[in-house]
């Protein structure tokens, strides 16, 4: 194309671009490119989230190793925390209280510290997961890499701590009368369900972390109650002979509840399967599949808000 100039010269003009009236989207789409942190499909999320597993398992140890570095006595914290608590609560609960009335003081002391052990798993799973992005949020918005990677490598720190702690609680049985039995191998299929439960956990509360960090304030409450109604310190059929049935039912459901006894049946002899409610094992399991995929999915909803704002 050309036109006359007022000098008489000619001026040629640039042909029209061929992408001259397209929106942006249709010009994103005609180059192949695509929003920046943008969310990816459910199953290409799996598979990157898979591809950095050595990432995860990598930051798990290092925060594992990390944790009690400034103190004198360093890993041997992990055992001696909970070790703690279950001396407090006996103290309080098993002395005082005796709330492990029924129950002989040879299966009340590895009741008792079994139920610390495996709750503090839990709890400790939760609280890290409230904090697993808005506690690495320079770490979230400096690299590309799927988000759900924090809450679940604190999830398997979690894990890692409470491996450490067994070797104590074995010792504990052993002391008590309870020796290594068959019933033992029941450890890693409930460690496994009750993994997936915390990680589903960990997930959904690190999605509402992100957006509420005062969330970390309020959740120690929640879990101490969560931890008396759980039965940590007491046997729940045992304590509630006395009120409606349905009470005791409901709480011997909470997930909580159900994981620390499957570890009591697997570890301690007297403690049967009278204690456990009917269908123990479709409860762990169904807990851990509907909090492990439920979870995922409601943390990779939100994928592309983190570390945003």
């Amino acid at each position: 194309m050309s036109e006359t100039t007022h000098d008489g010269g000619v001026a040629v003009s640039a042909p029209p671009s061929p992408d001259e009236g397209l929106t942006a989207a249709q010009l994103a789409a005609k180059y192949g490119l695509a929003v920046s942190g943008a969310r990816p499909r459910l199953r290409e999320y799996v598979r990157q989230l898979w591809g950095r597993r050595h990432f995860i398992l990598a930051f798990s140890q290092a925060k594992l190793t990390a944790q009690y570095s400034q103190a004198k006595l360093g890993q041997l914290w992990q055992v001696a925390t909970p070790l703690l608590n279950a001396g407090v609560y006996f103290f309080i609960f098993g002395v005082i209280l005796d709330a492990g009335k029924g129950m002989p003081r040879d299966v009340y002391i590895p009741f008792l510290v079994t139920g610390v052990f495996v709750f503090t798993f839990t709890q400790s799973s939760v609280m890290s997961g409230v904090r697993a992005i808005s506690g690495n949020l320079g770490l979230v918005r400096a690299l590309h890499f799927p988000r759900a990677s924090l809450p679940v490598s604190f999830a398997l720190q979690q894990l890692q701590q409470l491996l450490y702690s067994m070797v104590v609680l074995f010792l504990v049985a052993i002391a008590f009368g309870s020796y290594p039995s068959a019933s033992w191998a029941l450890i890693f299929p409930v460690l496994l369900l009750q993994f997936c439960f915390n990680t589903g956990l960990a997930l959904i509360f690190a999605r509402a972390g992100a957006r509420t960090p005062d969330l970390a304030q309020l959740m120690p409450f929640v879990m101490r109650t969560w931890m008396y109604a759980s039965g940590v310190m007491f046997s729940i059929p045992v304590f509630l002979a006395d009120r409606p049935q349905w009470l005791s039912t409901l709480l011997q459901w909470n997930p909580a509840a159900v994981y620390m006894d499957l570890m009591r049946f697997a570890l301690i002899d007297e403690y049967g399967a009278r204690y456990l409610p009917d269908h123990v094992w479709a409860i762990a399991g169904g807990w851990a599949v509907l909090f492990a995929v439920g979870g995922f999915v409601y943390f990779w909803k939100a994928e592309e808000r983190y570390g945003r704002g």
